[in-house]
């Protein structure tokens, strides 16, 4: 979509860095604004026009709407995913997830821009009712990450409705891989995602990986999940925002981001140790509480509306990028 300016909140992190590319390489121009405490500024372009800066201040969105012309907000920047809730984490998932959602609504508001794709989760949902799984399965968050990422989507809703912004809830299922090209992928520290740990124990950095559980009702007992590579995550991203700037009426609708098919922990393991040649020592451990059997999604409706298809989400283009990424990058 030419001549187009999209502000990407927390542009500098795993997913949002992959997005910025994908959407220069669409012939969009980028502003990003990231505070850097999890981004990393050097995997960024040098074409983009980039902020250091808190996204709950009103001067940050000031500064930047008055310096571009923004057609378009992808949101990013929010307190990941852990394993366990606690109070020290308690405050800051409402500040980061749910403020910060508030202050990127007013400023859309303020400054008259009316589309916004919302990075949400399928942590929403809780426990699977039914596989796949579908958008309008009841939302029962297991923590309080889905907690407030379910609360954010409930305020983009009013927002919507009060000012008439366009507004598309992308909800994740397991994000993962990295750019193609070797421009962006993972660098968390510390480490807590599946594959990029698999990795570091062929890579001999770790020296085993610990599997929770091997008891499931699966076929090999381990859990299955429904991987998305970050570069099919980003173009759905891209198709949203094309129909919301296509979109003759007010666009308020949510779409689960998944291949619609699962692999199990083992056969990660297996790919890593096919594409590596090397061994990965597991140890197993606890099932984890809120672990369960499967999740996958039902991706039709993504699939009907937007026009969307995952391209890169077979399991050897997921490993391979994401070890050609930790070699270049350990």
């Amino acid at each position: 979509m030419p001549n187009k300016t999209i502000l990407v909140t927390g542009g500098a992190g795993y997913i949002g860095s992959q997005t910025v590319y994908e959407l220069l390489d669409e012939g969009y121009k980028v502003v990003v604004v990231d505070n850097l405490l999890k981004g990393h500024k050097e995997v960024l372009p040098g074409e983009v026009s980039f902020y250091e800066a808190d996204i709950r201040l009103p001067e940050t969105f000031d500064q930047i709407c008055n310096e571009h012309k923004i057609d378009g907000v992808i949101h990013f920047a929010a307190d990941p995913a852990i394993n366990s809730d606690t109070a020290e984490n308690l405050l800051p998932y409402y500040k980061n997830n749910l403020v910060g959602v508030l202050k990127v609504v007013e400023a859309l508001n303020k400054y008259q821009i009316k589309n916004i794709v919302f990075s949400s989760t399928a942590a929403v949902y809780g426990n699977p009712q039914s596989l796949p799984m579908r958008e309008e399965q009841s939302k029962e968050p297991l923590n309080m990450y889905g907690q407030t990422k379910l609360m954010a989507e409930k305020l983009l809703i009013d927002a919507s409705r009060m000012w008439g912004i366009n507004v598309t809830r992308l909800r994740y299922f397991n994000a993962c891989g990295a750019d193609l090209d070797g421009r962006a992928g993972e660098l968390h520290n510390p480490e807590t995602h599946l594959i990029p740990i698999i990795l570091q124990v062929a890579a001999g950095d770790r020296e085993h990986l610990t599997m929770f559980g091997n008891d499931y009702d699966t076929p090999d007992g381990t859990c299955v999940r429904d991987y998305i590579h970050t570069k099919d995550l980003a173009m759905a991203h891209i198709k949203a925002l094309e129909h919301m700037f296509e979109s003759a009426e007010v666009f308020c609708e949510d779409f689960n981001v998944g291949t619609g098919n699962g692999y199990s922990n083992l056969e990660i393991v297996k790919e890593v140790e096919k594409i590596t040649d090397k061994k990965v020592k597991i140890v197993y451990g606890e099932r984890r509480i809120g672990d369960w059997d499967s999740a996958y999604a039902d991706n039709t409706k993504i699939k009907k509306v937007l026009g969307w298809e995952p391209k890169y989400s077979d399991l050897t283009t997921i490993i391979q990028s994401a070890w050609n990424w930790y070699q270049k990058n350990n």
